[in-house]
């Protein structure tokens, strides 16, 4: 075998052939069980990002499990359009080639532009995920501009408008001045920001000299204002409330009016209420029936209904001036330095106004409430289950769903106007030309309507628009067989814009659940626990791990720290560190190679005679069903933890140090039983680590797994299509374990982790006398059968037997009955150590008090940053364990 196993040149070729070998593709004609899984579909602009990698990377995981397991696997991909980002791309790349823009070249020939772009470069993504070994069924690939899917998302919103659940309608939405659309919540990043809180006077309308004082970071949008607010039972205020005070700077007279939503313990507690710019005044605005003013244009100016001197003005503009002119007429009462919490595109940098503007709605309430009661009842659960309350939270508090944005690239309305303003819901231009003859009696001419709608419209249709949905599912043997489908894998943050909507959508129109279990994930952060952004420099690309490490690498770092409910934290050195694992896999095989282990289909591993085997054969299936119940239960981050542990550990480290004098031994039966069960545990553990690491285990398989017919390696077959282990799937088979040989051959594992444990915890150079004090005879009789290899691994000089207590000076450790003590004599001063171990321990005992009185402090715990405080709670529990380890060697010393 080769030295290394060489990922960059590897890894393509092996990927190819699962790929043209059709390894991926479901069959709807199986009369195997199904598992679906789609895929969350990545913006068609994106490049692989590590949450992308972590996303994919834990649904091939489970993807790969469930086909060894038996299942029919339609892992379904597909790309998003992403409104906003294409449109913003093709936009830059015309401007840099020096051709006319998006408004010169009109909307046919721009759109005609963004698909020619889509053709060339949409198709990044899906290229940069294969270099990630995943393994969808990629002759289904579906695009939310497909027809198929537009068709499904013109039928959901025809029949959504009929049956009133969506409609147009004047409300608040975030507004981007820049790319002049409404943006969803989403699309909007909140920066904190210091500014200030400006107090201002509103004189009352009887008495100008006195008057009611409210706190305003933006004081520019007073001109829409309609009321001053106040709690009602704010005793500063009982008697003002019905006053009328004057408007500053307009000439107009606004009442005081009684709202709990005023805190009385902020600011001043009188708030000024502008419906028109503030997503909570218009709230307030709703209750009281109060007019919605608006005085921002679609590019965040000034507009005619503020007085003249301001009109044309900036936001930014608009707010100097005011404040000079309340400065002037002696308003301006405080000025006060706050932290504020200021909202802007993600896309296009700009500051975000709350705007008031006719748009399309979906009557969220309504659809939400068989998605919550469908979590109520448990027929789809959240993994971990906390996340319920999350998505409850969000959905009892739901408000109407946005959906159209002013946006050329998408899914265009299907609603045409005619010459009065009425308009026509239809599937084409033709039915919705006929509707208006009917309406008004004769033929008009009609217009579209100019707005697309918003993305995460088509995308929660994507669990049964991309299986062929309209089609009824007997027409259709996808959407038949794979609706609904099992498992979703996705982030936390998009629980309420993506997930919810998804079990809205598959409530209304399939009448079931769009999949039972929703596997939720959490961010990927920088080693130190900081979220990753290009400002901060610690922005880790996923493809340069992938180069300098390998995929395999990758994966299982992912997987390995994908600790549910908590962020992974992930460094290069991380990456590095799963890569020794990867050598050390390699390396184990090329040690049975140089052995001479081959894998023997006619091996049985219950019949073998040596403890050694007994106990690998046992710990192997162990090992199998283990990892297959925590993979059933979707839980990759336990299963890959325990095999890391166990081929590590168990296998590298134990199991193949004690075949070295049982492949010289010389009886024969003896060797070759060594190289038998060696070969057919190592081949095992290819098949338990394939759905973590597929590049290295198939390599492997080619060279040691078991031949489709005799000794031909191109006619074997792929190891992602062998089954799961039957031995240790669901349930365990008895006859594969061996209850002595596990503790037999444990107990030599405990003894020499302790004297490998005393060696470097007294940094002993030296090789020392091993003494076992009342014995018992079963274990003196392993203590002489395994002498060899415990003098080897343990780094024993020798070893006797006695009884009675140690003597003085020794250092001493139990297991089971039996005390061992090892006679340092002048190789360790021990009161010289005793003390250093104490000062340790001293130093640790300080760091953990600082700890706990942090995590112990209320407001520290509320206020610091998540990852602040998950960095502090990893201290305490490492620095304890380092504690509990010094404790223990004290022990041993006195």
């Amino acid at each position: 075998m080769e030295k290394t196993f060489e990922a960059k040149s590897l890894e393509p070729n092996i990927y190819k052939a699962w790929e043209d070998s059709g390894c991926f593709a479901a069959d709807p004609k199986s009369n195997k069980p199904k598992y679906c899984i789609i895929m969350p579909p990545p913006n068609v602009t994106g490049s692989l990002h590590l949450g992308h990698a972590l996303n994919h990377t834990l649904q091939d995981i489970l993807v790969r499990f469930k086909r060894m397991s038996g299942h029919d696997v339609l892992w379904q991909p597909g790309t998003d359009h992403a409104g906003i980002a294409t449109q913003i791309v093709v936009d830059r790349n015309l401007a840099e080639q020096g051709l006319p823009g998006r408004r010169e070249l009109g909307r046919e020939k721009f759109l005609a532009k963004v698909w020619e772009w889509k053709e060339h470069s949409g198709g990044n993504i899906g290229r940069q995920l294969r270099r990630l070994g995943i393994s969808p069924d990629w002759e289904r690939e579906r695009f939310t501009l497909d027809e198929g899917v537009s068709k499904a998302v013109r039928k959901v919103f025809i029949e959504l408008y009929e049956q009133g659940l969506i409609y147009k309608d004047k409300r608040l939405a975030n507004w981007d001045p820049k790319l002049k659309t409404a943006i969803s919540d989403i699309e909007v990043v909140q920066k904190e920001s210091k500014g200030y809180m400006w107090h201002i006077k509103y004189p009352y309308a009887q008495n100008p000299d006195e008057g009611i004082v409210v706190a305003t970071t933006r004081p520019e949008t007073m001109f829409g204002d309609m009321v001053v607010a106040v709690h009602p039972e704010d005793k500063r205020y009982q008697d003002k409330i019905g006053m009328m005070v004057e408007l500053p700077l307009t000439g107009r007279q606004i009442p005081i009016i009684a709202d709990e939503y005023c805190d009385p313990e902020k600011g001043t507690g009188a708030v000024k209420i502008t419906p028109a710019h503030d997503f909570n005044d218009f709230e307030v605005g709703q209750r009281h029936n109060l007019e919605l003013l608006n005085i921002l244009d679609d590019s965040a100016n000034l507009n005619n209904n503020v007085p003249e001197k301001y009109r044309g003005l900036s936001v930014k503009s608009a707010r100097k001036q005011v404040l000079e002119d309340l400065e002037g007429l002696g308003l301006l009462m405080q000025e006060e330095r706050v932290a504020n919490s200021v909202p802007y595109g993600d896309r296009s940098g700009e500051e975000i106004q709350p705007w008031l503007t006719e748009q399309w709605f979906v009557d969220a309430h309504t659809l939400a409430q068989p998605a919550i009661k469908a979590v109520q009842q448990g027929e789809t659960k959240f993994l971990p289950e906390r996340w319920s309350n999350t998505y409850y939270d969000w959905l009892n508090n739901i408000q109407p769903w946005c959906i159209s944005r002013q946006l050329w690239w998408g899914h265009r309305i299907p609603a045409w106007y005619g010459p009065d303003g009425k308009f026509f819901v239809a599937e084409d231009e033709a039915q919705a030309l006929a509707r208006a003859k009917e309406h008004y009696g004769k033929e008009v001419e009609l217009s579209q309507d100019e707005d697309v709608l918003d993305t995460w419209f088509s995308s929660a249709l994507w669990p049964f628009s991309t299986l062929g949905w309209p089609a009824e599912p007997g027409a259709d043997e996808y959407l038949g067989k794979y609706y609904p489908t099992s498992t979703l894998v996705t982030g936390f943050d998009i629980i309420f814009f993506w997930v919810a909507r998804m079990m809205m959508m598959g409530l209304h129109f399939m009448k079931e659940i769009p999949f039972d279990t929703v596997v939720m994930h959490a961010l990927v952060r920088d080693e130190k626990g900081q979220k990753m952004s290009k400002s901060k420099g610690n922005i880790i690309d996923p493809i340069e791990l992938m180069d300098e490490f390998g995929t395999d690498s990758l994966r299982f770092t992912l997987a390995a720290l994908a600790v549910p409910g908590r962020d992974v934290k992930l460094g290069k050195s991380r990456v590095a560190g799963y890569r020794n694992f990867m050598t050390k896999i390699w390396n184990a095989a090329r040690f049975m190679d140089m052995n001479n282990c081959s894998y023997d289909s006619n091996f049985d591993p219950r019949q073998v005679k040596n403890n050694v085997h007994k106990w690998m054969v046992s710990e192997v299936a162990n090992l199998a069903h283990q990892v297959y119940k925590y993979l059933d239960e979707s839980n990759p981050y336990a299963a890959a933890h325990l095999f890391y542990q166990f081929m590590w550990g168990k296998f590298c480290d134990y199991y193949l140090e004690f075949l070295k004098p049982l492949f010289s031994d010389s009886n024969d039966g003896t060797a070759s039983e060594a190289r038998q069960a060696a070969a057919w545990s190592f081949v095992q553990l290819l098949h338990i680590a394939q759905p973590f690491i597929p590049f290295i285990t198939e390599e492997l398989w080619q060279k040691f797994g078991p031949a489709i017919q005799g000794e031909d390696k191109s006619a074997r077959e792929f190891l992602m299509l062998q089954e799961w282990p039957e031995y240790g799937a669901k349930s365990l088979d008895a006859e594969f374990l061996d209850k002595n040989a596990c503790e037999e051959v444990s107990w030599l594992i405990a003894l020499i982790d302790n004297l490998r444990s005393v060696r470097t915890e007294f940094n002993l150079r030296t090789k020392l006398s091993l003494q076992a004090y009342d014995i018992c005879q079963q274990q003196q009789h392993w203590l002489k059968q395994y002498e060899s290899i415990i003098l080897s691994m343990g780094r024993v000089a020798d070893i006797t037997t006695a009884t009675g207590s140690p003597e003085r000076g020794s250092i001493q450790f139990v297991i089971g009955a039996t005390t061992f003590a090892m006679p340092v004599g002048d190789a360790v001063d021990l009161n010289a150590e005793l003390s250093r171990l104490q000062k340790s321990i001293d130093k640790l005992a300080a760091d953990i008090k600082i700890c706990e009185n942090q995590l112990a402090n209320k407001n520290f715990v509320s206020r610091a940053k998540p990852e602040v405080v998950e960095e502090v709670r990893e201290r305490l529990s490492n620095t304890k364990q380092q504690q509990d380890k010094l404790k223990l060697a004290v022990n041993r010393l006195k």
